[in-house]
């Protein structure tokens, strides 16, 4: 599997940095965001994704024992390209996550929506996405509120 070649890519790291948020703990806030786009989208998996040039890392983890996944196998890593909602609405059918180790054994992905979480300066830090193991379509209201939540994680790190 080719990984897209990320713009900006040292700046893009340097931003995420200067958060210090990777390898923390986990936080309610956080965790609140997961569990509503679970619920918003109906899917049984949620993540907040940061990818750090070798991995993405989970900063919450609904319906996923795994903590990070290297950055090669990772969805995150094209729906970062985007502006907007990045949807796979069925893996089996998509020629750049068919033979993925995560579509083809667990946590056997079928379904991925990601919204970019993008702050102030414009450079792409990760997802809030979501996952399942069925292959669906998320309606605009979804794709509308998965972007709302994302937003809200930015803001969570702005916070910081």
């Amino acid at each position: 599997m080719a990984s897209p070649t990320m713009l900006n890519e040292i700046d893009r790291l340097k931003a995420l940095e200067s958060y210090s948020i990777m390898d923390t703990l986990a936080e309610d806030d956080y965790d609140s965001i997961t569990q509503l786009a679970s619920a918003i989208c109906g899917t049984p998996i949620s993540l907040i994704s940061l990818l750090d040039g070798k991995r993405q890392w989970f900063k919450s983890s609904i319906g996923l024992d795994a903590s990070e996944t290297p950055q090669e196998i990772s969805f995150c890593q094209y729906a970062i390209q985007s502006e907007v909602v990045y949807e796979v609405v069925n893996t089996l059918e998509n020629p750049l996550f068919v033979n993925n180790p995560l579509v083809t054994g667990n946590p056997n992905i079928r379904f991925y929506a990601g919204a970019p979480l993008k702050n102030k300066d414009g450079f792409y830090l990760g997802t809030l996405c979501v996952i399942d193991t069925i292959p669906k379509v998320l309606t605009d209201f979804q794709k509308k509120s998965l972007q709302l939540l994302a937003n809200q994680v930015i803001t969570l790190l702005e916070l910081r």
